[in-house]
């Protein structure tokens, strides 16, 4: 059966919710504006704002500061068979580094995740920047491709955006088994421990 649009847009959110790691693409400065691209970590928001923690001494630092303009390439890479299947994600967008008065909700949200990238906070020249995403682009596998709906990718605020904590320590105190039955049926984990870290526009 032929995959559909809501189809695309169900796996490439599955795809960036599950994912932390990418390939950031910038415009170069020092080689005239050829691309340059590599490795980076990434959290997202409770809305499908994609932030990353970035060195002021990071090539791609300086090209952000020269150019905004970036592309973050999100790759699942078949293990066996036919590596061009692999599922990839790219959002093509301008690379803004989040104002001051947002680093303490972005940090929290991004060392919940990542907490090894606490030990840079130490470190001077650290920032935070969001991509505004204006496009994005999913290729599922042979002829599974095309540009997603924006209006499910622009930024927005969640009507619980506020509430947020309250939600999760009620659901970890009055519901765990909730949550590991939910963890069990769609990932095959039983773990009697588990909590809920945070919640999303896509589920938690």
């Amino acid at each position: 059966m032929k995959a559909s649009k809501a189809d695309y847009e169900l796996n490439a959110v599955a795809l960036f919710r599950s994912s932390n790691t990418a390939v950031l693409s910038t415009l170069s400065k020092s080689t005239n504006d050829y691309p340059f691209g590599s490795f980076v970590t990434f959290a997202s928001n409770n809305n499908r704002d994609l932030f990353i923690y970035a060195s002021d001494i990071a090539e791609h630092t300086k090209n952000i500061l020269n150019d905004t303009r970036a592309c973050v390439t999100i790759c699942s890479v078949t293990k066996d068979g036919d590596k061009q299947t692999s599922a990839r994600l790219s959002l093509i967008g301008d690379l803004i580094r989040i104002p001051d008065t947002e680093t303490d909700a972005c940090q929290a949200r991004f060392f919940k995740f990542l907490p090894d990238s606490k030990s840079y906070s130490r470190i001077h020249g650290f920032h935070f920047y969001r991509l505004n995403i204006l496009k994005a682009r999913w290729i599922g596998d042979f002829g599974q491709i095309g540009w997603l709906d924006m209006k499910h990718w622009t930024a927005n605020v969640p009507k619980w955006e506020k509430s947020e904590a309250a939600m999760i320590e009620h659901m970890n105190q009055d519901h765990s088994n909730v949550i590991r039955s939910a963890l069990n049926a769609s990932f095959g984990i039983a773990d009697p421990n588990a909590q809920m870290l945070a919640l999303c526009t896509d589920g938690y």
